[in-house]
C-alpha cells in the first residue's frame, strides 16, 4: 500500500486560521500578500493557511509586518507555533499505534494552560493509574498486548503536564458510577485508582467533583467532552471522544455552548469537599 500523506496537524490548522484572520483584517488578497513576500508561487500562502504547507519561522515577522500587526505578544505566539507546528513530539516513537486525532490532542494538551473534562463513563486519562488505563485500553481496542502496553505508556507520559513547572489546571467532573466500576479480573485496579484520585485532589491546580447518583438532569447526559484552554491569542476548543477516536470543535459559538454546559454540570455536581468524602467512602466500603 502506498504511503498516505499525513493529515494536517491541529497546530498547523490553528496557525493557518490565525494567519488568514490577520490577512483579512489587513484587507489583502492571497495574491497581494504573496507578491509582497516575493513568493512566485501564489498558492504557497493558500497552502499555509489551509495547513497543507509549513511556514518557515523566518517568514513570520515580514508576513505579519505586511499585515500591519504590531502586537509583540501575538507575533511571538505565531512565531512559536510556526516553529512547533511540524515538530515531532515525545510521542513520535508510538506513532504506529496512535490515531492522528489522538496525536493531535496530545500536542494541544501540551500547549494548553487548562482543561475542563466531563467524565460520564470513564476516568479522565490524565488522572488514570497504569492498571486502570490498561483495563480500559484493552477493553476498548483490538490491539496486541504490546500495542496496549505502548498506549498505556503514552497515557502515563501525558500526565507530565500536571507536574511541569507551570502545571496544567485540570478540572474534572466524574460520574459516581465511574468511581464504583469494578474490574472482575483486577479488583486492585480500582482501589489504586481511587487512592490516586484522593492524592490528586489535594493539588491546588487539580479540581475534582463527583456527579452523584441519582441527580437532576443536566447537559452532561449527552456524553463526554473536553474543554481545552490556551494562552492568548489562541482560542479554546472542544474535544469530543467516541470509541472510534476524537474530533474537535473550534468554532467560537460552538465552544461557548460547551462552556455554558460545563458551568451547569459543575453546578449539578457535589462540592469538592463532599466529592472527596464520597471517594473516601467508596474506597472504604469496597476495599477496606
Amino acid at each position: 500500500m502506498p504511503n498516505q500523506r499525513a493529515k494536517p496537524t491541529l497546530r498547523r490548522r490553528r496557525l493557518g486560521a490565525l494567519l488568514r484572520d490577520c490577512r483579512n483584517k489587513a484587507g489583502q488578497t492571497l495574491e497581494e500578500a504573496s507578491t509582497r513576500m516575493g513568493w512566485d508561487d501564489h498558492t504557497k500562502l493558500s497552502k499555509i493557511e489551509n495547513a497543507r504547507a509549513h511556514l518557515p519561522q523566518k517568514d513570520v515577522a515580514p508576513l505579519l509586518s505586511g499585515y500591519g500587526v504590531t502586537d509583540e505578544s501575538l507575533i511571538t505566539a505565531i512565531a512559536g507555533l510556526a516553529r512547533d507546528a511540524g515538530k515531532a513530539g515525545w510521542w513520535a516513537p508510538y506513532g504506529d499505534t496512535l490515531a492522528n486525532a489522538y496525536t493531535d490532542y496530545i500536542s494541544i494538551e501540551s500547549d494548553a494552560v487548562g482543561v475542563r473534562f466531563y467524565a460520564p463513563t470513564v476516568m479522565p486519562g490524565l488522572l488514570q493509574v497504569a492498571p486502570y488505563a490498561r483495563e480500559v485500553i484493552a477493553a476498548t481496542t483490538t490491539r496486541t498486548p504490546e500495542e496496549i502496553e505502548a498506549r498505556v505508556n503514552v497515557r502515563l507520559a501525558r500526565q507530565s503536564v500536571l507536574s511541569r513547572p507551570n502545571p496544567l489546571k485540570f478540572y474534572a467532573v466524574i460520574n459516581e458510577e465511574v468511581l464504583r466500576h469494578e474490574f472482575p479480573n483486577n479488583p486492585e485496579a480500582m482501589r489504586e485508582q481511587l487512592r490516586h484520585l484522593l492524592y490528586l485532589s489535594d493539588r491546588p491546580h487539580i479540581t475534582i467533583q463527583v456527579m452523584p447518583t441519582p441527580v437532576a438532569s443536566h447537559p452532561g447526559l449527552l456524553g463526554l467532552f473536553n474543554l481545552v484552554e490556551f494562552p492568548p491569542p489562541w482560542p479554546p476548543l472542544v474535544q469530543l471522544e467516541s470509541i472510534r477516536g476524537g474530533s474537535f470543535m473550534e468554532d467560537r459559538s460552538d465552544v461557548k455552548v460547551f462552556e455554558n454546559a460545563f458551568e451547569r454540570i459543575v453546578a449539578a455536581a457535589l462540592p469538592t469537599d463532599t466529592s472527596r468524602e464520597v471517594i473516601k467512602t467508596i474506597l472504604e466500603e469496597k476495599y477496606s
